[in-house]
């Protein structure tokens, strides 16, 4: 096997960027073991791409990396279908440091190989490139975004033709692809190569002619909402969106308004993140809004909070929603204002059942997939006789149009808002919508748990109490057991408490996620952790 060392001077050769390069050199001169320690394998591509922290080597996000990444892509899709060169892929990117190169870089790859590198013009939310992957009827998108992850990262993922993201096999043949090239040794065109093709404008105008679509009571004027795009590329493209859909532009957090790859006043972008939506709720205190709403940085999710009302013992203030909260709302509204037995309405295995009953109450077509945004999008396509009007995952993942067929957080925003407007001119408001849904269903408490830990200790944790599941969690029996292979998930039944347990497919850690009816299941998870 070749020296470490050797390996790493080949890179630094290859390397383009002067930061990488300086950060290599200082570990090639440093100690051996730490310098293995980013060569001692490379970021494993999966159905979620490539993500992970920028710096030197193949275990870190950077041009070489990523080069390897367009490589092997180009080559799958060249493989499998005999009109990929002329179709061409789209590429996009936000605003973390590098994407712009990193989109480029993928699109010099591609022209290389002969295949039609389509360029968005800017940093765009990941909508965007979704929704106009059908549109220019391309092979495949890829944007680069490292989505809600911390500051330090970046990432690479991809789209098939269809509009939805990768699903296997498809993740581990672009694997296997990406395996054939040195990634110091990608062939690149020239950046201003004849099959390098820089749009204009067009994508995100029509991306923004489809939002008004997702209304269903459009006279309805709205209601004063407060609004962040935290520090991400979703807040220009979210104002036109409202506007075009007929809603007041919300109060913004101008601090957070523009895209700052740094991320400045927030240290984790992910609005499920305590501490991540203070300067959301601060400004809608401000303005009296009645709803406020933030984007992840990449726009492709959507957290909210509602104000909640004084009482006797408590004043009055604000609460984040929890993604299934969101998703009992949107999927309320949406069943109570569309038609058709040929609806479907679909949720993954780790989101609330709640929308089971609501599909139910309404008569309409229900499914539950594997953990993942993918596998919605793919119910949709494996059900072409049918109408999926909603589709949404509990990590903030929300499908409320025909197109595209991923999560959308400006859509689902534009919705909401409508939501909001709705409760308002019914003299209601969004917890008393909540109220109302769970006097009707039971008031369902959902609860998540994580525990960091080696992916490979993560993976062998899930198995080993897969093998020997308990008797019993916190003194109650388990009265069922169930295991689900594709999501690696087992999901374990206390009469009518459901708990779930599995490794992180994107993170070091496990993920354990309860509901009950009527009661809250945040103990009986820790109790399944120390199980662990």
């Amino acid at each position: 096997m070749e020296p470490v060392s050797s390996v790493a001077r080949a890179w630094l050769a290859a390397e383009p960027d002067d930061d990488v390069r300086i950060e290599l050199a200082r570990l090639i001169d440093g100690p051996q073991d730490v310098l293995a320690a980013r060569f001692d394998g490379r970021l494993q591509f999966g159905t979620a791409g490539l993500r992970g922290e920028m710096g030197a080597g193949p275990l870190r996000m950077n041009r070489l990396v990523v080069r390897q990444a367009a490589a092997g892509l180009g080559r799958y899709v060249l493989d499998h279908w005999s009109d990929a060169a002329e179709r061409g892929i789209i590429i996009g990117f936000d605003a973390r440091r590098k994407s712009d190169d990193f989109a480029l870089d993928t699109a010099r790859v591609f022209a290389e190989m002969g295949i039609r590198a389509l360029l968005l013009p800017s940093a765009l939310p990941t909508p965007v490139l979704a929704w106009n992957i059908r549109e220019h009827d391309a092979v495949a998108g890829v944007v680069v975004t490292a989505s809600h992850n911390p500051p330090a990262d970046n990432g690479y993922k991809v789209f098939l033709g269809d509009g939805a993201q990768i699903v296997p096999p498809h993740d581990i043949g672009i694997a296997a692809c990406i395996d054939m090239f040195d990634p110091c040794t990608v062939a690149l065109a020239a950046s201003d190569h004849p099959l390098i093709v820089r749009l204009d404008g067009t994508p995100l105008e029509r991306y923004l002619e489809s939002v008004p679509a997702a209304r269903l009571r459009p006279e309805l004027t709205g209601v004063p909402v407060a609004y962040t795009a935290m520090h991400g590329v979703g807040g220009a493209t979210l104002l036109a969106a409202f506007d075009r859909a007929g809603l007041p532009a919300p109060f913004v957090v101008s601090a957070q308004q523009e895209p700052d790859g740094s991320f400045p006043t927030v240290s984790f972008p992910n609005p499920e993140e305590p501490g991540a939506m203070d300067l959301l709720l601060a400004r809608a205190v401000e303005t009296g809004a009645l709803l406020a709403i933030a984007n992840d940085p990449d726009a492709d999710r959507l957290g909210a909070a509602i104000p909640t009302p004084a009482t006797a013992t408590r004043p009055g203030g604000w609460r984040r929603l929890t993604g299934d909260e969101i998703g009992w709302l949107l999927g309320d509204h949406i069943l109570r204002h569309t038609s058709g037995d040929d609806r479907l309405v679909v949720t993954t295995l780790v989101s609330s059942s709640l929308l089971g009953r609501l599909a139910a109450a309404h008569g309409v077509h229900f499914a539950e997939t594997y953990t993942g945004f993918k596998w919605i999008g793919r119910t949709a396509l494996d059900h072409p006789d049918l109408r999926m009007v909603f589709g949404y995952e509990q990590a903030l993942g929300f499908l409320v149009c025909r197109q595209p067929l991923d999560k959308d957080g400006i859509t689902a925003a534009v919705l909401l808002a409508e939501v909001a407007a709705l409760a308002a001119s019914e003299g209601v408001t969004l917890q008393q919508r909540l109220d109302d849904l769970a006097e009707r269903f039971g008031r369902h408490v959902t609860a998540e748990l994580s525990i960091r830990l080696d992916p490979v200790d993560a993976a062998a944790k899930v198995a080993a109490m897969r093998a020997t599941p308990p008797t019993e969690v916190d003194g109650r029996p388990v009265t069922g057991v169930e295991w689900y292979e594709e999501a690696g998930l087992l999901r374990l039944w206390l009469d009518d408490v459901r708990l779930q347990i599995r490794p992180s497919g994107t993170e070091p850690k496990v993920k354990l996620y309860g509901e009950a009816i009527g009661s809250d299941p945040a103990l009986l998870l820790e109790s399944l952790a120390h199980l662990l």
